[in-house]
């Protein structure tokens, strides 16, 4: 396959990355790098420091070169900074991504897999695990946005053959270390765990324990970026060969509650991990745990790293490392 990758420089998209030149598919990215980190990009790949909503020069790119395939992973990711400032995400994950699109339409690219996410579902009506069809009542703008930009790639399906891989909670980081989540204000639970595990960060913050949960703390189903990273391309070989479109969650199909996650960091870590309960967020859903069925009906994947440990200590290990050299 030859592969455009957008966010090839960021959490998830660095990861798919080494999973495309692993399995050496041909691969070129585009990054603005204004929140990946171009360190994650092997220096044999070639970057094109660009907005995706620069079609004059995305346009050059599609006319010199014939890719089989988009990867579409740039995009805004944080729900408080969402609540905070809709424009930005409406602007960059909705607007910029249909102009993408729109530039590859022009140019004979018709074949793209959408990163979405299960922020798309909002508190969703089943407390169980949540189907692909399940109505999507997004809570903030980050999840409103991507939904729009699923609805325009649902509503042109005319013009595009697209996945939509819906993500639940992704964490951990390479095995290898290769790459990992590098965030300055990070959001995401067990990087923020990893954070006071090396010292970094005194302790965390649990945002609500009044939530309908056993231990009244909110309920995430979580998957090792790696594990991530190689369902796109089984994803992407399936899109290729079946030039049909389709939506799949993303997950493992179980859920740990935030106080879970934080005791099994305690059984690793012992007393290092502190934390302390706070208010609620904005935007915060109580529970969220995928039903991957669909996923494993249509998809040959299998997990490799469906360990809650596991996770934990790779994103420990990442931590450490970016520590010691300074990333």
């Amino acid at each position: 396959m030859k592969i455009l990758l957008t966010g090839g420089a960021g959490y998830i998209g660095s990861h798919v990355l080494l999973s495309i030149v692993e399995n050496k598919h041909e691969v070129i990215v585009i990054d603005d790098l204004s929140t990946g980190n171009k360190k994650l990009i092997p220096k044999n790949i070639k970057l094109i420091n660009t907005n995706i909503n620069n079609s004059e020069k995305i346009s050059k790119l599609l006319v010199e070169e014939n890719f089989d395939l988009l990867l579409h992973f740039a995009g805004f990711i944080q729900v408080e900074e969402s609540v905070q400032n809709p424009e930005k995400y409406f602007k960059n994950n909705t607007d910029n991504a249909i102009e993408l699109f729109e530039t590859c339409y022009k140019h004979n690219l018709q074949n793209i897999i959408f990163s979405s996410t299960a922020a798309a579902y909002g508190n969703p009506s089943n407390n169980e695990s949540i189907r692909e069809n399940e109505t999507l009542t997004p809570l903030n703008p980050y999840g409103e946005s991507k939904v729009k930009t699923e609805e325009y790639l649902l509503n042109n399906k005319d013009k595009f053959n697209s996945i939509i891989l819906r993500y639940f909670n992704v964490a951990g980081a390479d095995p290898k270390l290769r790459s990992g989540l590098i965030s300055n204000d990070p959001t995401h639970l067990i990087k923020i765990l990893s954070e006071v595990a090396v010292g970094k960060r005194e302790k965390i913050s649990i945002y609500g324990n009044d939530y309908n949960t056993e231990d009244g703390t909110a309920i995430r189903d979580y998957i090792h970026v790696s594990d991530l990273a190689s369902i796109h391309l089984e994803a992407a070989k399936y899109l290729l060969e079946n030039q049909i479109s389709n939506i799949f969650n993303c997950g493992y199909g179980k859920g740990y509650s935030v106080l879970e996650v934080i005791n099994v960091a305690k059984k690793i870590y012992g007393e290092k991990i502190k934390f302390e309960y706070d208010n609620r967020r904005p935007g915060d859903a109580e529970k969220l745990i995928s039903n991957v069925d669909k996923l494993h009906q249509h998809i040959n994947w299998k997990p490799k790293f469906d360990n809650l440990d596991l996770i934990i200590q790779t994103a420990v290990e990442w931590e450490k490392k970016i520590n010691e050299k300074n990333i």
